[in-house]
């Protein structure tokens, strides 16, 4: 290899590492490596930020725009109601919940279905007596093949488009893909529906402590208060509902187990663990304060209990709640976090969050309007919230949809062009004001896709991409085409879970090219299909955003995502490898 090959290749593996490690948003380490490369001359400007010159980000962008007016409209409500009816058998739910959801996420970007979808099943789970982990990774995966379907499903899609027009080819048609992805939505959603019920442990059960997705919340006692003196039996705390007390810290002594006849004292710190619900009844109790959410809480009848879920890119990631000054920055106080399907045991001033906690916040109500669109969280939702029903201007949102359907659809507009009209039409129509369409835009997503096109041009330019194809072949030429298809697949889908999927796709794009070149495939059907495999993340939480959405709400452990995760895996390289060489 030359000298560049080697740089790329260092700067890649220092980039990958800083991803896994956590020490890296992927918007930092996307944009950092390729800004890198340039610096020490791997690149020329050109190709280091021709990124920002391609439709492919201000097209996801405008997809963002068009989603968060159907959100903050509701026009999508009366879809979601009727799919969240009175409960039937396990698979029919999960059948009614996946087959839809796939679909809408084939011309709705998924992140929005599945935010808007999540705090709806978890709410419909827990009233029904159902486990939400068995539907919340099903939901996740439903809408990943359902978006690999279309141009415009999902931002690999936009990505991989946008290359083939650098590359000197046409973008990619709205249904382009079908012939790859449908065969593959088919059989993954049956999987689903058939394997879910089965493979997916019952990570929470409505109202119970023990088997649910419980949160610790420490509470003071109050000096003077009705409790001060009491015993824990007398105060009412050792027979709570679904709550339980777990500990009681009295200066540098810990109290636990805590007995029916243990004294209280003021400033006595007690250490609850229970569910969502019954922690939020929790501070309802007289002569018991939060410290941090004192201030919050001061007059109730504003205020509201939220759930949040941190992801990679958020900036509390690696910080304290101190550190963050949270209580200033967002006007709420964190009640409780939980963590990989555990609640977190530690004082809560004194956690460094990760990607995927899932925070316990009091806050103002207007709380979730100010901070779900603007990256800190990837999820926020409001505990006691019902679906926002259908505003007049649902239609205009609807609308907007639809010209980024039709138009292309008909040869009018390029997929870029029409998106960008309906993003400028739910503003002209006032469904979003300027600012926020501003908010509806992930900005971190957009910088990264942007970013990812210079390392795709170092990976090509420094001949690390034509060593790369080598070793593929030798390793699975053997097999002829299906074999080279094979090897695509599989190291987009590997790269897919380290560095994200649309710089997966970025920085196979040369590489596939070259395998192409040398192979009996057609370029395009190769790139298609390391676009549908792009997507296919489902061995991890963090290699896709909707992934690391339900990680927290579900309660999920890391592992649980490989006992579906797997099988759909191998089921994607087998029937993407074959369709490629098939149409090739």
């Amino acid at each position: 290899m030359s000298l560049d090959a080697w740089i790329t290749l260092g700067v890649l593996c220092a980039m990958v590492a800083g991803l896994v490690s956590g020490k890296l948003s992927p918007p930092a380490g996307v944009i950092g490596a390729s800004a890198l490369l340039y610096v020490i001359g791997v690149t020329t400007a050109q190709q280091a930020f021709s990124g920002f010159a391609n439709t492919a980000p201000i097209t996801v962008a405008g997809l963002y725009v068009v989603a968060g007016a159907i959100d903050r409209t509701g026009a999508l409500e009366p879809v979601v109601s009727r799919l969240l009816a009175e409960p039937r058998r396990v698979r029919t739910d999960l059948a009614r919940l996946v087959l839809p959801a796939a679909g809408g996420s084939a011309f709705l970007a998924n992140t929005p279905i599945v935010a808007m979808l999540t705090p709806a099943v978890t709410r419909w789970a827990d009233a029904t007596g159902r486990s939400a982990s068995t539907f919340l990774i099903p939901l996740s995966y439903a809408t990943i093949l359902g978006g690999a379907m279309t141009a415009i499903g999902t931002s690999t899609n936009l990505v991989a488009s946008g290359l083939l027009v650098e590359s000197g080819s046409d973008p990619l048609g709205l249904f382009e893909l079908l012939p790859i992805a449908a065969p593959l939505a088919a059989v993954g959603l049956v999987m689903i529906v058939l394997l879910a019920p089965r493979m997916l442990p019952e990570r929470r059960r409505p109202r119970s402590a023990e088997t649910g997705r419980s949160f610790t919340v420490s509470m003071l006692v109050e000096a003077g208060g009705p409790i001060d003196g009491e015993t824990a039996e007398d105060a009412g705390l050792r027979d709570l509902s679904g709550l339980y007390l777990a500990e009681v810290v009295r200066g540098a002594t810990v109290i636990a187990p805590v007995g029916r006849s243990q004294m209280l004292s003021g400033g006595d710190r007690l250490v609850f663990a229970g569910q969502v619900d019954d922690i939020v009844e929790l501070q309802s109790i007289a002569g018991l304060v939060h410290t941090e959410a004192t201030e919050v809480l001061t007059d109730r009848s504003g205020t509201g209990f939220f759930e949040v879920v941190l992801g990679p890119s958020s900036p509390l990631v690696g910080r304290t709640a101190a550190e963050v000054g949270f209580r200033k920055r967002y006007g709420g106080a964190i009640l409780a976090i939980h963590r990989s399907g555990r609640p977190v045991e530690s004082t809560l001033g004194s956690v460094r969050f990760r990607a995927g906690d899932t925070l316990l916040v009091v806050a103002e109500r207007g709380f979730r309007v100010r901070w779900k669109d603007t990256g800190e969280f990837l999820l926020v939702s409001r505990l006691d919230a019902a679906m926002p029903a259908p505003t007049s201007r649902s239609p205009w949102a609807l609308a907007a949809l639809g010209l980024i359907v039709i138009l292309p659809l008909l040869g009018w507009l390029t997929v870029s062009r029409a998106t960008i009209l309906a993003a400028l039409l739910v503003v002209g129509a006032g469904v979003l004001r300027p600012r926020e369409a501003r908010d509806a835009v992930d900005v971190n997503v957009v910088l990264m896709i942007g970013g990812a096109f210079g390392l795709g041009a170092a990976v090509s330019e420094s001949g690390l991409a034509d060593t790369v194809a080598n070793g593929l072949l030798s390793g699975f030429g053997w097999a002829g085409a299906i074999g080279a298809a094979v090897g695509v697949v599989v190291a987009t889908m590997i790269l897919t879970e380290l560095v994200t999927n649309a710089a997966a796709v970025v920085l196979i794009f040369p590489i596939a090219l070259d395998i192409a070149e040398r192979s009996d495939l057609d370029p395009r059907v190769l790139i298609m299909g390391a676009a549908v495999a792009g997507s296919a993340s489902f061995l991890t939480p963090v290699g896709y955003q909707t992934n690391m959405m339900v990680y927290g709400p579900g309660g999920y452990r890391f592992s649980d995502y490989l006992r579906l995760g797997i099988p759909l895996s191998l089921v994607t390289v087998a029937v993407v490898s074959a369709l490629v060489t098939v149409l090739s």
